[in-house]
């Protein structure tokens, strides 16, 4: 059997059920693939490319990692973060991580396939949706046009859609729950940068269908 590595931040990354409903699209990546694939999630909360690679977490994946597999890898949302153990300048230090991990995986006989960030749900009073990912998404597509990787623009994809949806319907795909509405968030909570159940299924559908469109080839799109 074959595997799918997902590597990346929160809005991927597997939730504990104390922090549900809050959802990473990761976690429902399996019923859009073949499934004669496997899914190893190892995306994590709060991390940059900086210190997934430092804390070794990209190693876990390079230690398992076999020839043929995939390797889904999305970041940005803390690249930009100013503490010294997550920040990282997009035309060089970013760049530099990210193609780090596509030619480690190239030499696993692997395939990389970059995603650029999903679109935070933030409405300026004018009515527009901010763009917070400043030169991070274009960064990435400019090295994965440069060195042949594969690439999806999912920051385009989700702002677009967000764009669509507008300030009040978009708050369905997002962590928004009044007071006492969920056990685990008693006081309500506001949070447009991670996903609800919803939100995660909508990312998740969206990613596989530009993968069939882009890359028809890539054996795992087939559906359970």
């Amino acid at each position: 059997m074959n595997t799918l590595f997902l590597l990346g931040d929160s809005t991927c990354a597997p939730k504990e059920d104390d922090k549900r409903p809050e959802t990473g699209w990761g976690m429902y990546i399996e019923s859009y693939i073949d499934s004669s694939w496997g899914v190893i999630n190892l995306a994590l909360n709060g991390r940059s490319t900086k210190s997934f690679l430092e804390e070794g977490v990209f190693d876990r994946c390079l230690g398992v990692l076999e020839a043929g597999d995939f390797v889904f890898i999305q970041f940005s949302h803390n690249d930009s973060k100013k503490d010294k153990e997550r920040f990282t300048e997009p035309w060089s230090t970013f760049q530099g991580n990210l193609a780090c991990m596509a030619e480690s995986v190239l030499s696993k006989h692997a395939t990389p396939v970059f995603l650029t960030p999903i679109a935070r749900r933030r409405f300026l009073p004018d009515g527009s949706l901010e763009h917070t990912h400043g030169e991070y998404p274009h960064a990435m597509i400019s090295l994965c046009q440069a060195r042949g990787y594969a690439c999806i623009d999912m920051h385009k994809t989700t702002f677009s859609l967000l764009e669509q949806m507008g300030d009040e319907d978009s708050k369905e795909l997002f962590l928004h729950l009044k007071a006492g509405e969920h056990p685990n968030y008693p006081e309500g909570v506001a949070d447009d940068t991670h996903l609800n159940e919803k939100g995660a299924r909508v990312v998740c559908s969206l990613i596989i269908s530009l993968l069939k469109e882009k890359y028809p080839e890539f054996p795992f799109l087939g559906l359970r």
